[in-house]
């Protein structure tokens, strides 16, 4: 196995026209998660992934096993017969970002125990991704988390963490120093540039490169800056990512997109710049569709565009 996630996958309302939700009442339902997101980015560009959660055995939940199986990745998320599945709104206007509104309290999957992980489903991978969104939802979700770290740490294979921070999860409490702690635990480390100002006080690359990079586990880091590229390095090398160019509809999924392609390519063995553009274009072209996933690309597209390979028309 390449690559093992674990966190909350919701169904998503994502509405058919623009405007504030008190006026809508068309929506196509898909599904919605960033580790999800992640493991179906990675299988989209040909790596195997593995994903773990909880559902509510409910019609939503046989919904977003069947469409993330259906991409393609090895699913292991217990039915839940006590709580439901989670639910996210988007809500979307002309020319700004995207709004989100999540109904996920008290839902299935943020009741995941230690006890829904295998010791097995992790220790035959080469990297565990995973993002800060899972352990800030429950006590027990962050019992989870340290479990699958430990485990990975016991079997030495390697860790990604993208902080994801999501405001509306944390409510009126701090979990900088929890975070923190899991990114001084991380092999490779994806973050926002408003993310690293949130838990570090600065968006650097130099900086960040002198804190991270001195726990002495860090190998790879990314700074991503939206739609004005990112940053990627090691401990001797630094590298400007361009962004690709897209024409924008929904930035949501352009991070986990980002960080699939670029870990993909790490696995490959790909240069570090390489590895860089391979995120940039993966989360540019994520951008240009309603769902958090429907852009993603599959690795022929990857290659494609990078000039690779020819498109031969019939």
């Amino acid at each position: 196995m390449d690559f093992v996630t674990i966190g909350e996958t919701m169904a998503a309302f994502v509405p058919k026209e623009h405007g504030k939700l008190r006026y809508i009442s068309d929506y196509q339902v898909r599904i919605a998660g960033a580790e999800s997101n992640f493991a179906i980015g990675a299988k989209k560009l040909g790596c195997s992934a593995r994903w773990i959660s909880r559902v509510g055995k409910d019609e939503f939940g046989e919904q977003v096993l069947r469409a993330v199986r259906a991409e393609g990745v090895e699913a292991y998320a217990a039915a839940d017969p006590d709580y439901r599945t989670g639910l996210m709104f988007k809500e979307t206007s002309e020319g700004s970002e995207t709004k989100v509104t999540y109904y996920r309290e008290n839902s299935a999957a943020s009741h995941l125990s230690p006890d829904d992980i295998r010791e097995e489903w992790i220790a035959d991978a080469k990297i565990l991704h995973i993002t800060g969104i899972t352990p800030v939802l429950s006590e027990s979700c962050r019992e989870t988390i340290d479990r699958a770290m430990l485990i990975a740490e016991k079997h030495s294979v390697k860790i990604s963490f993208d902080p994801n921070i999501r405001r509306k999860l944390w409510k009126d409490r701090d979990y900088t120093e929890l975070i923190r702690e899991y990114l001084s635990r991380a092999h490779y480390v994806l973050i926002g540039k408003d993310e690293a100002q949130v838990l570090y006080g600065t968006g650097e690359i130099e900086r960040l490169r002198e804190i991270l990079f001195s726990s002495g586990r860090m190998e790879y880091l990314a700074l991503k800056d939206g739609a004005k590229g990112a940053t990627v390095a090691s401990k001797e090398e630094i590298f400007p990512i361009p962004p690709y160019p897209c024409n924008k509809v929904d930035p949501i999924g352009a991070g986990d997109a980002f960080d699939a392609a670029f870990l993909v390519g790490m696995l490959e063995g790909k240069p570090l710049s390489e590895c860089g553009f391979y995120g940039a274009v993966a989360g540019a072209k994520a951008t240009e569709t309603r769902g958090d996933i429907e852009g993603y690309l599959l690795r022929e597209e990857l290659e494609q565009i990078l000039g690779k390979q020819e498109t031969v028309y019939r």
